[in-house]
């Protein structure tokens, strides 16, 4: 079902008009200083950047198809800027901007939005984080008091001689900038929440500026010439293909990273306001329509290019801006500030303007981002990408990033790790990791033809893709193998029993004489060992559960189902006739029944051997369990798996909503904090863990309940989540998100901040505080991601934008 918004009431926009008239404010503090500094970075004149900001909100505001997206002069295009100026000039560079936008209208009308998000983020990361570098050579230069150089590696080569010709003043002016810009947002105290209303970047360069008038300071400073000198383009004048080369570069890096800054956008709007509360979603193919126009007026005026910026997109959100009218009354404040703050603006070193944008160049080399790409093992794309922008061009970088993402993706395709291990019974292992392609059929056949013909052989596939020559190569080798008196194992990853396809009939495990399941070797014409009761590796200690795993077609799992059901109803009818009952309605288990039966005979069969001493020692000793498990009853939250714990690890105590009831509270559960006190007081836990997970359905009732409906044992029991739903709307704390990115939207940010708020009723009981001030108990926030099967744990203290961080567990830890 697609929602769509109603059509708003003049009232009401009558009634947000206040607030996106603070919101663009807001964003205008922000927008003035940032835009001069990138003009003055791309060596463009200075008036270009508040041309393109000024287009960016009015022009792409307007027809833009992200409402609270503000666009202008950004970053991420300044190197690209800078060496178009350099080639062709100013006023070239203007006419490449106009053909540029005409270019995005171009693929706006193909609805290619979409396509442009599939470029791999480590390169994305890689390209942003480069051109950061690049910028922040750059700036370095002017905040010594000297002059940039045209590349980056002359810039590093420039550092020695400029560092021993300093210009104390430029250098203390610049530092003064940089040090208001750090530690604005940390100012304690009542005084500093009141002053950190105002943007940090004004502050710092309202601050240096007002040092460098008072203090009479002999510097460059901001140089604004009569808008009637205002140069405008010219018809480009150079070889076509740089030309058209210069016109694809902008086209496309703008267009990605307007992109990008727009998802981006929608997913802070989900995180931050209730569904009744937010603007429509992000049209993508809409918002490349609006930059390409943006583009077209501000290259058409003499301004920059333009594209979405996410710094400002983010202050116009937080500032509580509600349509697209904060973003286009802020392009319509630079207009008024070109006209008729000129003489203040003029008082701007340009130290202070090259601190800021220095400062923004190294921010652009995100931490976070690169976290992302070490766990996804994407670093060397990224790296790569960052040397060759910073070396060769963004151009070249993209191409050569691209280039290494496909030879890391074609490596990691043909990569095959395979061993051969003879154990102590004489049973030869061959590991197969990775995946079997015609690549690796000669390793494999060597290694094949190590093994005796007359041994066992286990052969252990883990891997997800076979194809046809090495499919033949194991097919040949099992026949020979098993016609020269040997026997043969195929399994998965852990020892899971698997199949060759077509090659390895199925039968299912009949019993012994002793009950005890027959042999399941490979031994001539002998029957073929069964496979697990389920084919998909990730699911094989679940799989006797019918219908639980996805990897099987929806008609697959229903027969499945159906046929299993049917074979445990005739079971139980032969076994009743056998004892001379009557077989009848009642006679015959329900496919629950059967269901549990089958799961209960495999755990008998396949499990218990295993681990019935531990259970006979843990039933001897009694129970030791390290830590207090606190998690949702939700299904598939299965906690051994996550924390791959065994009998006697955790003490798990599982409810509707991960919740814990304050003590004392109205309508309270005493099984939880009975559970509590238990595992505090008597079982001496270590540690306490809540842990929630994504799509939790008690917090999506939390979010959709209403008031006046009468109250159920569900709803009284959801009471409990209501501090939860308060401190996510709660501007006095701080928010939760997950580390790399914000909340996909309302529910995964109310799933994060459950957590937190429980540990906060956690800290409540008695027993726990004891322990806590003991210093003999810690507590701990988990979150699971459901769909990614992504473990996250809560970090300590907060980031530096005051957020709670549930931070990645290893994969490769």
């Amino acid at each position: 079902m697609t929602v769509t918004s109603p059509t708003r009431a003049p009232r009401e926009i009558r009634k947000d008009l206040p607030t996106d008239f603070s919101a663009s404010i807001a964003v205008f503090l922000i927008a003035l200083p940032l835009s001069l500094g990138i003009a003055l970075a791309t060596g463009a004149p200075l008036q270009a950047g508040l041309v393109a900001a000024a287009v960016g909100g009015i022009v792409g505001g307007w027809l833009g198809g992200a409402p609270l997206q503000v666009s202008g002069p950004a970053a991420g295009l300044t190197v690209v800027t800078a060496e178009l100026i350099q080639h062709y000039g100013w006023r070239t560079t203007c006419a490449i901007t106009v053909l540029a936008g005409v270019c995005q209208l171009g693929l706006a009308a193909l609805r290619t939005a979409r396509s442009a998000l599939m470029v791999s983020p480590a390169i994305v990361h890689g390209l942003l984080a480069g051109i950061g570098v690049t910028i922040a050579l750059a700036q370095l230069h002017i905040v010594l008091g000297g002059n940039p150089q045209s590349s980056a590696v002359a810039n590093v080569l420039g550092l020695p001689a400029q560092l021993a010709d300093l210009h104390p003043a430029a250098l203390g002016v610049s530092v003064l900038t940089l040090t208001v810009l750090l530690a604005w947002p940390w100012l304690p105290g009542r005084v500093g929440r009141v002053l950190r209303k105002a943007p940090a970047a004004l502050a710092a360069v309202a601050g240096a500026t007002a040092v460098a008038s008072l203090s009479g300071l002999s510097l460059p400073r901001v140089d604004l010439p009569s808008w009637r000198s205002h140069a405008l383009p010219e018809v480009p004048d150079g070889p076509v293909l740089g030309i058209l080369a210069a016109v694809l570069t902008i086209a496309l890096v703008g267009s990605v990273q307007s992109l990008l800054s727009a998802v981006a956008t929608d997913k802070l709007i989900a995180s931050e306001r209730r569904t009744d509360n937010r603007p429509p979603r992000a049209d993508l193919n809409r918002e490349l329509w609006g930059q390409g126009a943006a583009n077209i007026v501000s290259g058409a005026l003499g301004g920059l290019p333009v594209s979405g910026v996410a710094v400002r997109s983010v202050a116009n959100v937080k500032s509580g801006a509600v349509s697209r009218r904060s973003t286009m009354l802020h392009g319509l404040w630079v207009v008024l500030a070109a006209g008729l703050l000129v003489p203040v603006l003029d008082l701007i070193p340009l130290a202070a303007l090259a601190a800021l944008v220095m400062a923004v160049g190294v921010q652009m080399v995100n931490i976070t981002h690169l976290r992302s790409v070490t766990r996804h093992r994407e670093i060397l794309v990224y790296g790569t990408t960052i040397v060759a922008v910073v070396l060769g061009g963004v151009l070249e970088g993209v191409a050569i990033g691209i280039a290494v993402a496909v030879a890391l993706a074609l490596h990691r395709l043909a990569r095959t790790r395979i061993t051969v291990e003879r154990l102590d019974d004489g049973v030869h292992r061959m590991r197969v990791r990775g995946q079997l392609t015609f690549l690796a059929v000669p390793r494999l056949s060597r290694e094949l033809n190590r093994i005796p013909h007359d041994g066992h052989v286990v052969i252990e596939l883990d891997g997800s893709f076979m194809d046809h020559a090495a499919y033949e190569t194991l097919h040949d080798w099992q026949d020979s193998h098993l016609a020269h008196g040997g026997s043969l194992e195929v399994t998965g990853r852990g020892g899971s029993s698997a199949r060759l396809p077509e090659a390895v009939p199925v039968a299912a495990p009949a019993d012994g004489p002793d009950g005890r399941p027959a042999d399941a070797s490979h031994h001539g014409d002998r029957s073929r060992r069964a496979p697990q009761r389920g084919v998909h590796q990730c699911c094989r200690p679940w799989t006797p559960w019918q219908n639980h795993c996805d990897h099987r077609p929806a008609g697959t799992r229903t027969v499945t189902a159906t046929a299993a059901a049917k074979a445990a109803a005739a079971t139980t009818e032969a076994q009743a006739e056998a004892a001379g009952g009557q077989a009848g309605p009642t006679a015959s288990r329900r496919r629950g029944a059967g269901q549990l039966a089958s799961g209960i005979t495999a755990f008998q069969r396949d499990t218990a051997p295993h681990v019935r001493d531990e259970l006979a020692r843990l039933a001897r000793e009694g129970q030791r369990p390290s830590q207090l498990f606190l998690t949702c009853a939700d299904s598939r939250l299965v906690t051994s798996m996550i924390t791959a714990s065994g009998p006697g690890d955790l003490f798990t105590v599982r409810n509707v909503g991960n919740l814990v009831p304050l003590p004392g509270a109205e309508s309270t559960d005493d099984s939880v904090a009975a559970a509590i006190e238990y595992a505090v007081d008597v079982l001496k836990v270590d540690s306490i863990t809540v842990c929630g997970h994504s799509g939790c359905g008690a917090m999506q009732a939390l979010l959709s309940s209403a008031p006046g409906l009468p109250m159920t044992p569900l709803r009284r029991w959801l009471r409990h989540g209501l501090p939860s739903l308060e401190r996510m709307a709660s501007r006095d704390h701080a928010w939760a998100r997950i580390s790399g990115r914000l909340p996909a939207d309302a529910v995964e940010q109310l799933c994060l901040t459950n957590v937190v708020q429980q540990l906060e009723h956690l800290r409540a009981h008695e027993s726990v505080a004891r322990r806590l001030a003991e210093g003999t108990l810690e507590l701990h926030g988990m979150y699971f991601h459901v769909g990614e099967a992504q473990a996250y744990l809560l970090s300590e203290g907060e980031d530096f934008f005051d957020c709670r961080v549930f931070d990645t567990v290893g994969q490769h830890a």
